[in-house]
């Protein structure tokens, strides 16, 4: 993958160093405001305009690969350092209910407002 990026940058500067050639002439005029003319040669005017296109994009995908890896490493560092699991003991019945979020059981004893009920 390397090698086709490689390959890729250097047709891109081979193109743009024909394109400079081939166009160097004395200059365009460009105008920026009324007032404001600036007379530039038209291979400068490509770069910087390329450049404003291609500097954004490559911030916002560089943040977003940035953003990706760290999730992906917190993701990895709970997988390998798992948090310890509550022990339940069986004859502990508050343990139980703390666990599991529930109210403890408790046997029907006589003479509870609940005893007999189903």
């Amino acid at each position: 993958m390397h090698l086709v990026r490689t390959i890729v940058w250097v047709a891109l500067l081979f193109g743009l160093l024909l394109f400079s050639w081939a166009n160097w002439e004395p200059g365009i005029s460009v105008r920026i405001w009324t007032n404001l003319v600036v007379d530039t040669r038209l291979p400068a005017l490509v770069i910087v305009a390329f450049l404003a296109g291609l500097v954004p994009m490559w911030l916002i995908h560089r943040g977003a690969m940035w953003r990706l890896q760290r999730r992906l490493q917190s993701a990895e560092d709970a997988r390998a350092h798992p948090a310890p699991a509550a022990v339940h003991r069986p004859g502990d019945a508050r343990a139980a209910a703390s666990a599991d979020g529930l109210q403890p059981v408790r046997p029907d004893r006589p003479g509870s407002p609940d005893a007999g009920r189903p």
